[in-house]
This record gives C-alpha cells, sequence and structure tokens, in this order.
C-alpha cells in the first residue's frame, strides 16, 4: 500500500512542507495539531477551548484516514506552560479515556505565543477500533 498523505486545509502545511496526517499501512502518523480552526483560521482562545479544537482536527484527520481517535496508540502533548496541562485533563479523558493510548506531555515554546497546546498522536487501523 503505497503512502498517503493527508491535508488539513492550513496553509501552513504547504508554507512549511508537512502534511497534517501520513498513512503508512496501517499506520496513522498525525502531526503536531493546535487549536486552530482551519475553516476560519481562528484560534481557540484558552488552553481548554484550543485542546478540544486541536482533538476536532486530530479525529477529521483520522476519519480521512479511515480511522479514528479509538485507534490512537501513542499520544504526545506539547505545552509552553505545564500548569495549564491540568485544565486539559477532563478535555483528554472524554477523547482517551476508555482508550487509554501511551502518552508523554512536556513543556516547550510553540510557534505562536498564542498557542497554549499541540497534540500528536499515533495511531494503528487494526480494524477492531474504528
Amino acid at each position: 500500500m503505497p503512502r498517503r498523505h493527508i491535508g488539513s486545509g492550513s496553509p501552513f502545511e504547504a508554507e512549511i512542507g508537512y502534511s497534517r496526517a501520513v498513512v503508512d499501512g496501517d499506520w496513522i502518523f498525525v502531526a503536531g495539531t493546535t487549536g486552530y480552526d482551519y475553516a476560519t483560521m481562528q484560534l481557540a482562545v484558552g488552553v481548554e477551548a484550543q485542546c478540544r479544537q486541536a482533538l476536532a482536527n486530530i479525529e477529521r484527520a483520522l476519519a480521512a484516514a479511515g480511522s479514528s481517535l479509538r485507534d490512537v496508540v501513542r499520544v504526545t502533548y506539547i505545552l509552553p506552560d505545564a500548569a495549564e496541562f491540568r485544565a486539559c485533563w477532563p478535555v483528554l479523558r472524554a477523547a482517551f479515556g476508555e482508550i487509554r493510548p501511551a502518552a508523554t506531555m512536556f513543556a516547550a515554546g510553540l510557534a505562536d505565543p498564542a498557542m497554549r497546546i499541540e497534540i500528536e498522536v499515533t495511531a494503528r487501523r487494526d480494524g477492531g477500533g474504528t
């Protein structure tokens, strides 16, 4: 099966040279995804709202790959302020509480100071999770 690239419509993908997701066999690699609504190019306000929007963006990319959040095996959270992570826990628990992927969170600067969280996932389609 050839590698397939999935875009979100974000101009950043073409400008920087990356895909929202890459499908390679049963594996789906979703790029670091922020709280931008790519239809409006507006960034949600606040870490919790950005977390929700990032997950919605990830869900769309996974759906385009024939997958869903249920297939996520690994998730990485990046926040410029680690103290804000706790505010995201209820949102993340709703998305991943039953799935329980391996997870890492670290604090680092993001491309825009208004960005409060970036989420990256790896998923594997195995026929049982979608």
